[in-house]
């Protein structure tokens, strides 16, 4: 049995599950409604609160898809409740983020020769704590982690100065710069 699989999902007061004929799993909550479509190889029950994925062998296929389809749904139930969010830092000189009254687009100044724009889709929404840093926040995992990957990919950091857009928590290995003969 896979260890994630076999997990049953708690689902919270305030948030709604319907499961269709076509296997898909609707989660309705305070922040936002997601909608996921699940392989008919799996089985999604529900007995009150409680949400259960189950598999109809131990087949190689059947065993992947198992974890997979209960992470998918755990992760929808805890972005309609709690969210998601990636925190970016940058580093460099003059380097600063603003976002406008919407919170719907950031505007990077990060060494080019024009600001660059970035709009949310859907409903994500970014935040600037201060000039150097960047939250990403939404109730999709999938949507907030691709577009914290994007953002950073515009200036990624470099190993020499250590200039770029990291993740909060992320460490940059550094190489030692060119030495001089003497």
């Amino acid at each position: 049995m896979s260890r994630i699989g076999r997990l049953p999902i708690t689902v919270p007061a305030g948030v709604t599950v319907t499961v269709d004929a076509d296997n898909l799993v609707t989660v309705k909550g305070p922040k936002a409604t997601l909608t996921q479509k699940i392989d008919k190889i799996i089985t999604v029950n529900q007995e009150g609160n409680v949400l259960t994925l189950t598999r109809p062998n131990d087949s190689k296929t059947a065993r992947a898809m198992h974890g997979l389809y209960r992470a998918l749904v755990n992760n929808m139930v805890v972005g309609v409740t709690e969210g998601f969010k990636k925190t970016l830092e940058m580093v460099g000189t003059g380097y600063s983020a603003t976002v406008d009254g919407s919170k719907k687009q950031l505007s990077l100044k990060i060494g080019f020769s024009h600001p660059v724009v970035i709009d949310a889709p859907g409903d994500i929404t970014f935040e600037c704590p201060n000039a150097t840093t960047i939250v990403v926040q939404g109730s999709s995992k999938q949507q907030v982690g691709n577009l914290a990957a994007d953002i950073r990919a515009i200036r990624k950091p470099e190993p020499y100065l250590g200039k770029g857009i990291k993740y909060v928590d992320e460490h940059i290995r550094r190489k030692e710069g060119k030495t001089g003969k003497k």
